[in-house]
């Protein structure tokens, strides 16, 4: 009798067993998020410390106790600044490791390629690309991207270069999702400031643009946009530089950055060049995470919107209390925008969400708020100039 009782409750409870819910079979297992960041290629410069930076806020709320009583398990991969590549990672991540979000993708062309992947998975993307389209693609609100899009870049820098007096501005792109937008936008600022606007697109493998350039010049610029990547807009400058251009130039930050100014080992050649990007949140407790984090007292603002990727993905899960895309889906705007308690790191807003108070998170980058296509709504824009091989702070606005 009492062997029938036994086997009779084992059998009990393998049926309660296999009729549980997934959630409460894995409630051991750690939740996996990933990482897709530049780690080789014109974002090489970038990617590695985006990593280490996400990696540190898991590690940091691994050591609070994780989310839903789970550690979080971050896997990272390089998309090598490649469509091919990202494509090729992002099946690895979603397919084998089964991430529930994926953060940091870079390059608009990567972010393009990779995104159809998340949607039709159900796996939550965060990304740092700025091309208008991304946010276009029916990605059925699987999308949020921290970096500012197409028109709210292009239109800044545009204000800017009138702000400096340029009268006849010409941009240089090379062949990229953004591209023919930003020549669309920039031409709309110079006309709608009494100016006129010439555009053109290259081919970013070429290893001389002199035609361009001097196609270029034969417009009369005094202000000239490259929006390309580092390695074509070495190129660039030097063939501008050659050329005897003496208007003004302006780059994205990611371009023109120390690493340009060194492998072009000429300091003529930059000198007074302007560059842009989206600003962090100077002064935040969130940057000052970051630093610490990142080992650098200036962190770009790609590696502080990754820290902000981070902490909203497990705040949205600690608020659904599920850990799937859906779930981050359905409450990342739930912990970021709409009124609440302030919060800027994860720990600090899962114990308050824990408490059921509703929170409202402003990071590293600065207020998170998304329209409904996944936009940010806002941002500030940090402006240099290049001076004796160094940028120098010309305005944050």
């Amino acid at each position: 009798m009492n062997r029938l009782v036994g086997r009779r409750t084992a059998l009990l409870s393998g049926v309660a067993a296999v009729a549980a819910p997934s959630v409460l079979r894995a409630q051991g297992e750690p939740i996996k998020i990933a990482t897709l960041t530049p780690l080789t290629g014109a974002g090489g410069s970038y990617g590695p410390v985006m990593a280490k930076v996400a990696k540190a806020v898991v590690d940091e709320v691994n050591a609070a106790g994780g989310v839903l009583g789970r550690k979080i398990q971050l896997v990272s991969e390089d998309d090598q600044t490649n469509p091919d590549a990202g494509v090729r990672a992002a099946r690895k991540l979603i397919d084998v490791d089964k991430v529930s979000a994926i953060v940091g993708t870079w390059a608009s062309a990567v972010t393009t390629a990779v995104a159809p992947l998340c949607w039709e998975s159900k796996t939550f993307l965060c990304t740092v690309s700025g091309a208008d389209s991304i946010t276009q693609l029916p990605h059925q609100g699987y999308l949020i991207r921290t970096q500012p899009n197409t028109v709210l870049q292009i239109t800044r820098t545009g204000d800017f270069l009138v702000s400096l007096g340029a009268k006849k501005i010409f941009t240089l792109v090379p062949q990229a999702p953004f591209a023919q937008h930003s020549i669309e936008i920039m031409n709309g600022v110079a006309r709608k400031a009494g100016g006129s606007h010439g555009g053109l697109i290259y081919d970013d493998k070429k290893t001389t643009y002199r035609t361009e350039v001097d196609q270029a010049l034969r417009f009369g610029p005094d202000a000239i946009l490259c929006a390309g990547y580092m390695p074509d807009t070495v190129v660039l400058l030097k063939d501008l530089y050659r050329a005897g251009y003496k208007g003004k130039i302006i780059g994205q930050a990611y371009a023109i950055n120390q690493k340009l100014i060194q492998q072009i080992g000429q300091n003529e050649v930059v000198e007074g060049v302007y560059t842009y990007a989206p600003s962090v949140a100077e002064g935040s407790r969130a940057l000052e995470r970051v630093k610490k984090m990142s080992g650098l007292s200036d962190p770009d603002p790609y590696t502080s919107q990754v820290y902000d990727h981070v902490n909203m993905v497990l705040m949205a899960m600690a608020a659904a209390k599920d850990t799937t895309g859906t779930a981050i889906k359905d409450n990342i705007r739930k912990v970021s925008q709409g009124g609440g308690k302030a919060v800027d790191n994860a720990i600090d807003g899962i114990k308050a969400i824990t408490a059921g108070e509703k929170v409202d998170y402003a990071g590293a980058s600065g207020p998170c708020d998304f329209d409904d296509k996944g936009d940010i709504l806002d941002c500030k824009f940090r402006y240099e100039q290049i001076k004796a091989g160094k940028p120098v702070l010309v305005k944050i606005a």
